[in-house]
């Protein structure tokens, strides 16, 4: 029995040591399994693709301020995580990326470096100061990510691969534009007697990042230096033009077309005055995509009705929650929108193309005419029937590989106009324009690879009178965001601008679960260290005030080197005791928060470290020693020997 008990024992600890010795063993051994809910600790093959692509080293250093003092908890939770993804990045480049960890305390070198690096300090809600931030640098070239913000986490890995992709670029992308509209301004307006007409501040913007490239609307080769091209609002587009967007798509080039089927911002001469202009669309491109946008038809959506009364809009949508895509990059940041007058992409994506909805109305819409897109109040219900109880969509991303719109290869050049020729002889033929012949090319039938496309069924919310708002103060001109409508531009600008790869990074899980009970700890002491000091700062006025009233009547009142009587010196001296006596207490606070939440800590790791292990270790030795005596041996009789008469 003994010998059974001890070897029963023994195996348990040998079990034990084993399960250790795995762990330091593996702890050494290059490579991790991830097995968390979401792939946490996976980089996507996005990223793999980046960091491969390194040609010379990249450096991320990486400024967190270690003092736990100081830093929240739930800050010091997530700069872990960010740590183990920054360790990710080191493991898949191996010598071609180099961590650095600075730890920024005050009045230190590494202080002064952040601040050379562009990193930011951050403020807790009791006033002290940490530091967060990362840095990507290669050679002469470097950018920062100023404050890591947890409510950010889904798209830190993007965030950081962006920068690495930024880096490693020796030089800025071309990005082309397709536009009638006036988008770089109109700086002959003041030599015509007209107002000038300032550059919208979305090309503003792509000027100070990118290289623009304006190109004409009846383009008929993409130039292979453009790395995005952006088609706002093609009314008028020819099939040869098309055509050429079509083969650009096929090369890898990246496309984002703004159609409109009322564009109420481009403003034409009419009978009637200015006027919204014609629609847009790519017809040919988009059957090819299985994808159509009726040009005659906009949205209404009640839900999403933009203003209230006789003066609401139920064609000028504000979007925001679950009319916005939470999980893709270019959205996910994006808070709300106002996007006026937009048509809806029905259908279902070619074979090979995957479509994810950016933009979305509401169930309680429908499509109506453009004709009556501007009505408000109750004269734009007035044709509404029941919803559709379609959640229409007004901006998609297509992904796969793209087969051509144009089969049976390049349209055919309109009839070439005839140029007469007065001195010719009667009975010649007519002479013909000189038009220079283009280059006989291969139209290629399917894209090599994968490509990205974004289609957006609006191009208002891009004009400045939809998008921000301009003041002008003491001469200069003040650019505010009235909602996301250029976040949601920009970040489509980046991701499609930048490394192929970037524009399949998708959002990543959260690691974060939320403790409640530190965080009402937390708020608590929060509250009651600010209570404290809006009392001491109360206190601080009523004794200003008494000192008013006791300085009237007084002789040399108005005298600032007066000097105080004994009623003032008395009342200065109980304001500066009490102001000790409620410094002393919130010092007391703030030791009892970081005590509370230090020990909550540290059993919540005890609990989810330690208490599972021996849990299991508990239930292996009951489970022995059941069945040791429930076994024959241990519970047959002991044999006696006969006894010798």
């Amino acid at each position: 029995m003994k010998r059974t008990f001890w070897y029963s024992t023994l195996g348990v600890a040998v079990l034990i040591v084993a399960f250790v010795l795995v762990n330091l063993f593996a702890a050494r051994v290059p490579g991790r399994i991830d097995l968390t809910q979401g792939g946490l600790y996976t980089l996507s093959d996005a990223t793999r693709n980046v960091v491969r692509k390194l040609e010379k080293p990249v450096r991320l250093r990486f400024y967190y301020t270690r003092n736990d003092a100081t830093v929240p908890i739930q800050v010091r939770v997530f700069a872990r995580r960010v740590e183990d993804l920054l360790a990710g990045y080191k493991s898949l480049g191996g010598d071609k990326v180099v961590i650095e960890r600075l730890d920024p305390e005050p009045d230190s070198d590494a202080e002064d470096q952040a601040s050379l690096d562009g990193v930011e300090a951050q403020t807790t809600q009791t006033g002290e100061r940490f530091f967060l931030g990362l840095v990507i640098d290669q050679g002469e070239h470097k950018t920062a990510i100023p404050a890591l913000d947890g409510n950010r986490e889904p798209l830190l890995e993007y965030d950081i691969t962006r920068a690495i992709t930024r880096v490693s670029t020796t030089e800025k992308p071309v990005v082309g534009i397709i536009s009638p509209l006036p988008l770089a301004g109109n700086p002959m307006a003041a030599m015509m007697g007209q107002a000038p007409q300032p550059a919208q501040v979305l090309y503003s913007q792509l000027e100070q990042d990118y290289t623009v490239k304006l190109l004409p609307l009846d383009s008929a080769v993409i130039p292979p230096e453009v790395k995005l091209l952006l088609v706002i609002h093609p009314r008028g587009i020819s099939e040869r033009t098309e055509f050429a967007l079509d083969q650009y798509v096929l090369r890898g080039g990246r496309l984002v077309a703004f159609v409109d089927p009322m564009a109420y911002f481009d403003q034409r001469p009419g009978p009637m005055g200015m006027m919204p202009g014609g629609p847009s669309t790519l017809g040919h491109l988009f059957k090819a995509w299985g994808l159509t946008m009726d040009p005659k038809k906009v949205v209404l959506d009640l839900e999403n009705a933009a203003g209230s009364g006789t003066r609401m809009m139920p064609t000028v949508l504000a979007l925001d929650g679950a009319s916005i895509n939470p999980k893709d990059i270019s959205t996910s940041a994006v808070p709300n929108m106002l996007v006026p007058m937009a048509g809806a992409f029905v259908g279902t994506p070619a074979e090979g193309l995957r479509q994810t909805v950016l933009l979305k109305s509401s169930k309680q819409s429908q499509l109506v005419e453009s004709a009556d897109a501007a009505k408000q109040g109750r004269e734009a219900l007035r044709g509404f029937s029941e919803p559709s109880g379609i959640e229409y969509a007004m901006a998609v991303k297509l992904a796969g590989r793209f087969r051509t719109a144009f089969p049976e290869g390049q349209p055919a050049l309109p009839p070439k106009p005839e140029v007469k020729d007065d001195k010719a002889k009667p009975g010649a033929a007519p002479a013909k324009a000189d038009v220079p012949a283009e280059p006989a090319v291969a139209a290629l039938k399917e894209g090599a690879e994968e490509n990205t496309v974004v289609l957006v069924a609006d191009t208002d919310f891009l004009n400045d009178g939809a998008a921000v708002s301009i003041q002008e103060i003491f001469g200069r001109r003040i650019v505010i965001p009235s909602n996301g409508n250029l976040s949601f531009f920009t970040a489509l600008v980046e991701q499609m601008a930048g490394d192929p790869a970037l524009a399949q990074l998708s959002s990543r899980s959260v690691a974060a679960r939320p403790l409640t009970v530190v965080k009402r700890m937390e708020t608590e002491a929060t509250q009651a260290y600010l209570g404290k000091l809006k009392s001491l700062e109360d206190s601080l006025n009523q004794t200003k005030e008494k000192l008013q009233a006791l300085q009237k009547g007084q002789p040399g009142a108005g005298d600032a080197k007066a000097t105080l009587s004994p009623e003032q010196q008395a009342e200065v001296d109980a304001f500066r005791r009490k102001s000790v006596e409620t410094r002393r207490e919130l010092k007391l606070v703030r030791k009892d928060l970081r005590a509370d939440t230090e020990a909550l800590e540290f059993w919540t790791k005890v609990v989810n470290i330690a208490l599972m292990p021996a849990v299991v270790a508990l239930a292996g030795l009951g489970f022995a020693l059941s069945r040791r005596r429930r076994s024959p041996s241990a519970q047959a009789p002991a044999l006696r020997a006969p006894a010798v008469g």
